[in-house]
């Protein structure tokens, strides 16, 4: 079994609270496990409860009237009958109530219009496994496979995988209605796999679709609104050479990118791999800002003349990624010319490099450490 890093009960302490995330990351299981015999639970997965509550949203009151010695009502998937909010306003308002109110969309929230609460509830992330949450963590199988739970623990982690895609395809998108004509959100999703990572280019992807630019830029907002997908902002605060200002995209996992975009193995040596390495960081700094409550924004910089540094923590930490066992000179010329702002108040490296030293004043530091440093909070 997993530790996960999101604690439900400290969240629950003052405020009721919306959980969101990807499918299949371990909601349920995180309810089951925190809550045995604090809350009452109702899945709308079931399809009983699901038709009645659908029908009659007022009967959630008198459902948890017949209950007994709870702290917390948990509704779980409530996008699947979105009117609930109503109730649970109310409920929230006249009895002073704690809800947990999780789902894997917010788009039909929003499409709705429904009462999300008004600042009544606030929002919650979960994420696939991070380092922390494994033991015995094994970089190459989390890089080629990802932090599915389900997926990371499996026998047979690439079918499981290629399972949850259909799954995403047929129950998320298709069942849903986010979208009319599912073979060409297939081919959309295949390259915002491939150019997962890079800075966004709509039109690009677009002409490889061949679909238009209006229909890419929903689709990217409907991956992001199930939450397989984010966006990494640019950094603009560089004076003396002017930053690109376009966003970079990420898939919410490295397995799922890897199985949309057809890759089946990685060598330590190829881009693919390096590219994986910088995705795995981007996902630990987004989890990590997220389970500890920060508002530091995760953001990158890049010059008008393609001078890069992979990532930037609000103001305050430049890093920049590389996959290489030994850092050279070469490898620090983004995050020199970036120092050179003498905006962040720390630069870094992080590598494959065993040896931790400070050149110029930047850090160049092992992975492990990294994020021994990051979950232990020494770095924020």
């Amino acid at each position: 079994m997993f530790q996960r890093q999101l604690n439900l009960h400290n969240l629950l302490k003052n405020k009721s609270f919306f959980l969101f995330g990807p499918r299949a990351t371990g909601k349920s299981f995180l309810i089951r496990h925190e809550f045995r015999d604090s809350a009452i639970v109702f899945d709308l997965l079931r399809s009983d409860l699901y038709l009645q509550l659908s029908a009659q949203p007022h009967q959630l009151e008198s459902m948890i009237d017949a209950a007994s010695n709870f702290e917390y009502v948990v509704v779980d998937e409530v996008q699947r009958v979105p009117m609930l909010l109503n109730e649970v306003h109310r409920l929230i308002e006249t009895r002073n109530i704690k809800f947990l109110l999780t789902g894997s969309s917010a788009r039909s929230l929003r499409q709705q219009h429904v009462n999300l609460l008004a600042g009544r509830a606030w929002e919650a992330n979960l994420f696939p496994l991070v380092s922390t949450e494994i033991p015995d963590f094994d970089l190459m199988r989390y890089l080629q496979f990802g932090g599915l739970p389900a997926v990371y623990s499996s026998e047979k982690p690439a079918e499981e995988l290629h399972a949850y895609v259909d799954t995403y395809l047929k129950e998320e998108i298709q069942a849903e209605s986010l979208v009319r004509k599912i073979p060409s959100f297939a081919r959309f999703l295949k390259l915002a796999a491939l150019t997962s990572g890079n800075i966004l280019n709509f039109s690009s992807v677009a002409n490889d679709a061949g679909i238009p630019i209006s229909t890419v830029r929903e689709y990217y907002h409907i991956l992001e609104d199930t939450f397989i997908g984010f966006l990494v902002p640019a950094w603009t605060k560089t004076m003396k050479r002017k930053a690109m200002s376009t966003a970079k995209f990420y898939l919410f996992d490295c397995g799922v990118k890897h199985t949309l975009s057809g890759v089946q193995s990685l060598e330590k040596t190829s881009d693919v791999y390096g590219r994986a390495f910088e995705h795995f960081i981007a996902l630990e700094l987004r989890a990590y800002l997220s389970y500890r409550r920060l508002r530091s924004p995760l953001s990158y910089w890049q010059s008008q003349q393609h001078q890069e540094v992979d990532f930037i923590v609000g103001d305050d930490i430049a890093i920049e990624v590389k996959s290489a066992d030994k850092i050279h000179d070469k490898h620090l010329k983004g995050i020199r010319l970036l120092k050179q702002e003498n905006i962040c108040k720390k630069y870094m490296v992080i590598s494959h490099d065993l040896i931790h030293r400070k050149e110029e004043g930047i850090d160049i530091i092992h992975w492990k450490y990294f994020l021994e440093k990051l979950w232990n909070d020494d770095l924020l």
